[in-house]
């Protein structure tokens, strides 16, 4: 059986990301219930035609098809195995996870959810709110070969790329947390980088003009930093400390599988220094100001 515009689509979590996709969904021609603890997001989402409902099991009590998209593994925890949370629900089948949970955690709740008849699809996506919006997100699909082509007429409303990772739970959440420790790194180093050649006289648009053409090019140079980081906007869209929570996830997961990570060891100490040295809202870029602090320049055009 496949998802159309028919069948009613559960949607648990509106925010940065889960509302742009859910919107995505809703321009597509799908059919929405939808859960959220935000009130705004929530009336949002009803004016644009969704169904609302109090809690995640109403929405798995509506929707065969249920899609999270949440900050924490915890929260993810909660929302899906939860005293009212999906796994209760009447008539959820495919459980569809957007989040980024990290694997052991998603294990965990393809287990659970298994125990009630429910399959459990890893979809983690990249390519943050700007991503959504246009629907060109990056996404990363795991689980049973039946049950992600099921899904997947319903994520080509909000991805751009499609990737089939393994069929086992968890294997996209790999993916995805070892893709966002790269990306937290490039930013580490682009920082650090950018400092020194402040310090060393360079202009700043120019040394990553030299950099975007040449070996040390990397998405921090070529995207973050000219929109973000010399505009001084710090507006990427990514909070700094959910990029810090993917970067734990990370090195938690090869923790538990043995591989030595030096250098990611180093990456998830900055982020972490990051993190606790101000407020949770801060965007992603805004590690930039840390290394600035410590190097003594700020990396800014020149006047």
């Amino acid at each position: 059986m496949t998802a159309d515009a028919r069948s009613p689509v559960g949607f648990v979590g509106l925010g940065a990301m889960g509302g742009r996709m859910a919107a995505r969904l809703l321009g597509a021609g799908h059919s929405l219930v939808v859960c959220d603890p935000d009130p705004a997001a929530l009336q949002a989402a009803g004016d644009a035609g969704a169904t609302v409902a109090a809690s995640p099991r109403q929405v798995a009590d509506a929707a065969e098809i249920v899609m999270v998209s949440l900050p924490r593994p915890d929260v993810v925890r909660e929302v899906a195995l939860g005293d009212d949370g999906l796994a209760g629900g009447g008539a959820i089948e495919v459980y569809v996870d957007l989040s980024t949970t990290g694997v052991e955690v998603a294990q965990e709740v393809a287990s659970g959810l298994a125990g009630c008849g429910v399959i459990a699809v890893d979809a983690p996506v990249s390519g943050g709110p700007a991503g959504a919006e246009a629907g060109r997100l990056t996404l990363m699909l795991s689980g049973p070969a039946a049950a992600v082509e099921r899904v997947r007429p319903l994520v080509d409303a909000f991805a751009g790329n499609t990737f089939v990772v393994g069929a086992e739970a968890g294997q996209g959440q790999a993916v995805k947390v070892i893709n966002n420790l790269m990306s937290a790194c490039s930013i580490a180093i682009t920082a650090e980088a950018m400092v020194l050649g402040v310090r060393a006289g360079l202009e700043p648009a120019t040394l990553l003009d030299v950099i975007d053409v040449s070996s040390g090019a990397n998405n921090a140079a070529s995207d973050k930093f000219p929109k973000q980081v010399l505009t001084r906007a710090f507006a990427h869209g990514f909070r700094l400390d959910l990029m810090a929570k993917d970067v734990h996830l990370a090195l938690d997961e090869a923790r538990r599988r043995g591989v030595p990570m030096v250098l990611g060891s180093t990456v998830e100490q900055l982020w972490g220094l990051a993190d606790v040295t101000g407020s949770d809202d801060r965007d992603c870029t805004e590690i930039v100001r840390m290394f600035e602090t410590w190097g003594g320049a700020e990396i800014v055009p020149a006047t």
